[in-house]
């Protein structure tokens, strides 16, 4: 280890932010790539995108009826002399006593400023008249009403919405330049765990870690991938790591990593081989545990090849918190986004006790009150292994290490989850 290298003590027993901080050093923006429009719903912008013209790039009738002159009405009846229908507008100018048919989204004509609606005029053959007030709504939707050419529309960083993609449609945008997503390999260890649909034995459980956040990389961002059961042996865990390529060397066909998320193996006992494992590829510790419940074996390095390799406890929920607050602000800042936890203000629903000495961030689910306002009531029950809570969580509530006891109606501070 160079003599630069941080002591054990540096990196045991961080704060949250410490931990995130020492993270985040370690991730950067991963670059650009073109995407066609239409396979660029979920990224994130790498670019602005600008209006090259107006929008609509005409005056456009609102509704179905006639194009007139303000001028005209009130006077004889109007001569009809064409027809303007969305995509076929009419060339000429109105000229004074003459009116055109014209339809929802159709170029008022040069010499027309108002369009009176069908069921405000009587028609007798080539003659139209008008029956609407000089108060009535003109129907005229302006010329650069929705944007103007020149206008920056969307912003680089930001997350491409259906919304924001039909706004880029309506720039002429046929491809985007968006972030290229990070790739995160998930590798779950453990004797104790079988996948799904297996047999589990008489002292298994079934792995319901890795398709959770599996799930969870996906919905922010990152290309991922889950990889087989890791046992608790030192050498398949060296194998498979080893097997999953680093960006620098990947071919075209390969998976290759940019973060490994160990879940499983992260604490201190004779099983928990992952960290044990990785020194023998070079593995160099910024983070070695974090002072937060749950959660407090996860750690987080670089190994000798340059990726990046997070452990994550465990059980699903501590892994799942963990993961909200370390793995998806990495994930953000290699997307060129701003890291977060996104924190709000929410009242408590219910009491609480004093918190203890590590920074404890409950499950919890929102509500609201008769007012309008957010309140949060944390589960009665937060042990760490307890999937049903999590799935049942739409918000983190924060109690900072030390606090003290919080009565109803105090405020606090969560982290909403993005539940559909």
């Amino acid at each position: 280890m160079s003599s630069n290298a941080p002591s054990s003590a540096d990196i045991r027993n961080l704060t949250v932010e410490d931990a995130r901080r020492r993270m985040l050093a370690r991730a950067g923006f991963l670059g650009a790539e073109t995407v066609p429009l239409h396979d660029a719903a979920g990224r994130v912008l790498a670019e602005d995108v600008t209006a090259v013209r107006d929008q609509p790039p005409f005056d456009a009738s609102a509704m179905d009826g006639w194009a007139v002159r303000a001028a005209d009405l009130g006077g004889p009846p109007l001569k009809i002399v064409g027809e303007s229908a969305a995509g076929h507008g009419y060339a000429e100018t109105l000229q004074v006593g003459e009116t055109v048919r014209i339809f929802t989204g159709a170029p008022v004509p040069a010499g027309a400023d108002r369009v009176v609606i069908q069921e405000e005029a009587v028609r007798d053959g080539d003659l139209l008249t008008p029956n609407a007030g000089s108060n009535a709504p003109a129907y005229v939707r302006p010329r650069g009403g929705d944007f103007r050419g020149g206008d920056v529309l969307l912003h680089s960083s930001q997350a491409l919405t259906p919304w924001r993609l039909a706004l880029a449609a309506a720039a002429g945008r046929d491809a985007l330049a968006v972030a290229r997503r990070p790739r995160i390999a998930i590798l779950t260890g453990g004797d104790e765990v079988v996948a799904p649909g297996g047999s589990p034995g008489p002292w298994q459980i079934f792995d319901s870690g890795s398709a959770g956040l599996l799930a969870l990389a996906r919905q922010w961002g990152a290309a991922a991938r889950a990889y087989p059961l890791i046992g608790d042996d030192e050498d398949a865990i060296v194998s498979q790591v080893s097997e999953i390529a680093a960006p620098v060397s990947a071919s075209v066909s390969e998976f290759y990593a940019d973060i490994i998320v160990l879940m499983g193996g992260a604490s201190v006992g004779d099983h928990d081989l992952a960290k044990p494992a990785l020194a023998r590829l070079g593995l160099r510790l910024d983070v070695e545990t974090v002072k937060v419940r749950p959660g407090k074996p996860t750690w987080f390095g670089k190994l000798a090849d340059g990726r990046l390799v997070l452990g994550l406890p465990g059980n699903p929920a501590s892994a799942f918190v963990c993961a909200e607050l370390f793995l998806r602000p990495l994930i953000e800042a290699m997307l060129g986004a701003a890291p977060g936890p996104v924190m709000e203000a929410a009242t408590l629903a219910a009491p609480l006790p004093a918190n203890g000495p590590r920074e404890h961030w409950m499950r919890a689910r929102l509500e609201t009150d008769e007012d309008g306002a957010s309140r949060v009531r944390a589960f009665p029950d937060q042990e760490s292994s307890l999937v049903t809570v999590f799935a049942q969580a739409d918000a983190l509530l924060v109690r900072p290490a030390g606090a003290p006891a919080a009565e109803a109606g105090e405020v606090v501070s969560v982290l909403r989850l993005g539940r559909m």
